[in-house]
């Protein structure tokens, strides 16, 4: 099987559940938030802070296309499905999934955690989690070969949703 590329808003599980499934599978597990902080020398919100959001998108589009893992589970930023150019790589890859969660969930998950500490690009005229949910949300059905609504199940559940979906 070729890689497994998982993408979806923030606090959807991508980085906590992916890990998880890499094991499950003998993968590798690449998270693509530490491979940018990595190339910048700084957190997340530090390197938006410098560059702004549009800058920010292109050095996640520039970090996104020069992976070139083999048998990893990877973990994509929020942001990541912005660039046509970086899904179209990952859809190279390997399988992209969309963990689907919902607004409800999204909210009760990041309740009180301030979204630029997280690292979180809010553009144009997103002001607001639930703005940032009517504008992603398209763009991750567009880009995903498989979709897993886990806005009610368990990170377990999500896995096991996951690997019974990458057998078929």
């Amino acid at each position: 099987m070729a890689n497994v590329i998982l993408i979806g808003m923030p606090a959807s599980g991508k980085s906590t559940a992916g890990v998880i499934l890499a094991k499950h599978l003998g993968y590798n597990f690449l998270d693509c938030d530490l491979a940018i902080q990595g190339k910048t020398g700084e957190l997340l919100h530090e390197t938006i802070a410098r560059i702004g959001n549009e800058g920010f998108i292109k050095t996640e589009e520039f970090v996104n296309l020069s992976l070139s893992p083999d048998r990893s589970v990877i973990s994509t930023g929020g942001s990541a499905i912005y660039s046509p150019a970086a899904m179209a790589h990952f859809g190279q890859l390997g399988r992209i999934i969309y963990l689907k969660v919902s607004l409800e969930k999204i909210i009760e998950r990041v309740h009180g955690e301030d979204l630029f500490l997280r690292g979180v690009v809010m553009r144009g005229n997103c002001e607001t989690i639930e703005d940032l949910y009517k504008e992603r949300c398209p763009l991750y059905e567009k880009y995903a070969d498989i979709t897993i609504d886990c806005s009610d199940i368990s990170v377990d559940g999500t896995v096991e949703a996951m690997l019974a979906t990458l057998k078929e």
